[in-house]
């Protein structure tokens, strides 16, 4: 579970979502339902400190680093169980993580997930940057400090030069919007850094070296996971532009990427924040389409996390939207979950500007919920 309920981690058991063999993919095979021409890997067996889950697709609402009492009572309003919560390093402490789960839990609540930004997006690691071993280190410590706190899943984004934007623009009703345009003098934007084509480091960078660091990062964060009982999921690259100011973005920018990645780390702490609008964005260039991803990668027990969220068209140029106003049909996304049974958490992510703070993600979160409960009496239990 996503916080520690006193139970003992179950070890070696098979849960339905795993074959035997954690260690043995084997060999590369054709998955039939996509096409033929995808690539396919064998379920794997949990591990010793897999923690199960309890079934049913959980929603959860982002909070800031430090929630008021009026933060945690809207979402005791909104009628949603889970939270999550993003800080800086000075508060990823173990001291820290304990009293942000005692204040959710006084109020019912439970804690999905503490993310780090300080270990999200690191250019050092997915760059070889100078500082690497540095911040290999501590993503480790905070993935053990996490599991040590009793919460079992993290975020993590690996974006080596930000998350890519141009001019905000206006979707429904004028409401302010998140777009990007490659002929809009897009920038790089992360924790208070930018970036700026043609360049963003001095140099174009090959995909074998993209794939070398993060096949260095993985195999050194895997260990750690497993022992602290914490999944990773890993977020798309934003947006999955093939190269972006001369970095490839190949290992998360598209399904094959993401298949090829989930091998090399041999692990099932390891899969995915499927974000429903970075991938709406890629559209043909992501290989699969958002649905196909679902069926593949959650019937394989590989999505932890959904963002859920929607765009107007996907690339060269997109525009953030509501989630019921984009070229999604969001209802058969939440079907599609619902179909491989997915038990993880979905949060609202990059709501539209609406007058009053909290109603974009009010309105969000009736969707999801809505969406939900049709889908689950469409499905079944």
């Amino acid at each position: 579970m996503p916080i520690s309920n006193g139970r003992k981690p179950r070890r070696n058991k098979q849960d339905g979502t795993f074959d035997p063999g954690r260690r043995k993919f084997g060999q590369w095979a054709l998955a039939g339902t996509l096409g033929g021409t995808a690539l396919a890997f064998p379920r794997l067996a949990a591990a010793p400190m897999l923690h199960d889950l309890p079934p049913g697709i959980k929603i959860s609402v982002q909070l800031p680093a430090d929630p008021s009492d009026e933060d945690l009572q809207f979402v005791q309003q909104l009628g949603v169980e889970y939270v999550t919560i993003w800080l800086h390093a000075d508060g990823a402490s173990y001291e820290n993580f304990m009293r942000l789960r005692g204040r959710v839990e006084n109020k019912g609540l439970k804690v999905w997930n503490i993310g780090n930004i300080n270990v999200h997006n690191m250019g050092e690691v997915t760059l070889n940057l100078p500082g690497r071993e540095q911040k290999i280190e501590e993503y480790k410590t905070y993935i053990r400090t996490l599991g040590k706190a009793g919460i079992y899943y993290s975020t993590l984004g690996y974006v080596p030069n930000g998350i890519w934007s141009s001019a905000f623009e206006t979707t429904r009703g004028g409401a302010p919007a998140r777009a990007f345009d490659l002929a809009d003098d897009p920038a790089g934007h992360w924790d208070g850094q930018t970036w700026h084509l043609p360049l963003s480091h001095g140099r174009v960078y090959t995909e074998q070296e993209m794939w070398d660091n993060y096949t260095y990062f993985i195999k050194a964060v895997v260990p750690v996971a497993e022992e602290a009982g914490v999944r990773i999921g890993i977020h798309p690259d934003d947006p999955p532009v093939p190269v972006l100011a001369g970095v490839p973005r190949c290992v998360f920018g598209n399904f094959d990427g993401f298949v090829r990645a989930f091998e090399i780390a041999n692990s099932p702490n390891i899969g995915m924040c499927l974000c429903c609008g970075t991938w709406l964005e890629g559209g043909k260039n992501m290989r699969r389409s958002l649905l196909e991803t679902i069926q593949y990668f959650g019937s394989r027990g590989k999505i932890f996390k959904i963002h859920f969220r929607n765009v107007n068209a996907p690339l060269p140029h997109f525009v953030e939207t509501f989630v019921d106003d984009g070229y999604q049909d969001m209802y058969q996304v939440m079907r599609a979950l619902r179909e491989v049974n997915f038990n993880g958490a979905m949060i609202p992510d990059h709501i539209p500007g609406m007058i009053g703070d909290r109603a974009g993600t009010a309105y969000t979160i009736a969707y999801m919920k809505a969406y939900r409960r049709r889908a689950n009496e469409e499905v079944g239990s």
